[in-house]
């Protein structure tokens, strides 16, 4: 049902494009426009996990220079049945992540520096098998591609503006037509954004509670993650809020003004949810230490639980 209710607001979002250039320029304008979203998400499709890496400053690290993470990276995404990713820190005191790349074969995972400090090798755990799952589910694409449209969207209600929205006798829609088109087209297309957003975050809590086997342990670190992104802030992403919906917890200082234009589901909602996915796969009680150890524990890790720092 997820994958059809997205298949479905991605067709709502390309029609409103579609749409839009045909209330500009008729069927010629429709045709533009469709040629030229296809230009952006060809390039999105082949440069899109370079440019938000090097958006974040975040260096790539190897079996040598990040052991510890790179094992876990590595074990997790086995356990995925994934190729290894590219893995990734930013420099950044925020606790957040996030994954990247147009398929499996071309992914990478980014976590920051304030996430290494903040939780523990579970919590980590959990974090890194989230993104896996949006990696094995494809949604790096799906949303680099949402996004593409709704900026091609933006772009093309200013244009109205710029221009008039054109001659009415002629087809346009006007210049009060062109005010309102500017200021409704990119909040649909946000929104539906927003809800393919949401949509697939949950898809990737189940999947990464799945992946490591310890959905208690994704939920605390969701919380914990959720409760230092509005203390701290992540500069680079207050300078590119539409890159908000890639990260694991919506790291801009204003994400809990208003639900509706949150790019994530709600924390709690989230936590709901894996509390009752820990249930259902045989987790008793409500501690971590009463779930499974997952697929990248050994003894050594089990040892150890405190903060990366």
């Amino acid at each position: 049902m997820s994958y059809f209710r997205t298949a479905i607001l991605l067709a709502g979002m390309t029609a409103l494009f579609m749409g839009i250039g045909f209330l500009i320029g008729g069927q010629t304008g429709m045709i533009i426009a469709l040629l030229v979203a296809g230009s952006m998400n060809l390039f999105a499709y082949w440069n899109s996990d370079k440019m938000v890496l090097r958006m974040y400053g975040a260096r790539e690290v190897d079996a040598r220079s990040a052991p510890e993470l790179y094992d876990m990276v590595q074990t997790l995404a086995n356990s995925a049945g994934l190729p290894m990713p590219k893995v990734y820190i930013m420099e950044n005191p925020q606790p957040n992540a996030f994954a990247t790349g147009r398929n499996p074969e071309n992914a990478a995972v980014a976590v920051t520096t304030g996430l290494m400090q903040t939780v523990n090798r579970d919590e980590l755990a959990g974090v890194i098998a989230h993104e896996l799952a949006h990696i094995r589910h494809h949604d790096t694409l799906l949303m680099t591609v949402t996004a593409t449209i709704a900026g091609a969207i933006s772009m093309l209600a200013n244009f109205a503006m710029f221009t008039g929205g054109g001659n009415r006798d002629n087809g346009g829609i006007g210049t009060i037509g062109a005010i309102a088109l500017m200021i409704l087209g990119p909040l649909a297309a946000g929104l539906v954004q927003m809800a393919i957003s949401r949509t697939r975050e949950y898809e990737a809590d189940r999947g990464g509670a799945e992946i490591s086997g310890q959905p208690l342990s994704l939920a605390s670190a969701l919380q914990k993650i959720a409760g230092a992104a509005h203390r701290i802030p992540n500069m680079a992403a207050e300078r590119n809020p539409a890159s908000a919906h890639m990260f694991i917890i919506n790291p801009l200082s204003g994400f809990r003004v208003d639900k509706l234009f949150s790019t994530h589901p709600a924390v709690e909602d989230r936590v709901a949810r894996l509390e009752a996915l820990s249930k259902a796969m045989g987790a008793t009680g409500g501690s971590m230490a009463a779930e499974p150890a997952g697929p990248w524990s050994d003894s050594r890790t089990r040892a150890s639980r405190g903060p990366w720092g």
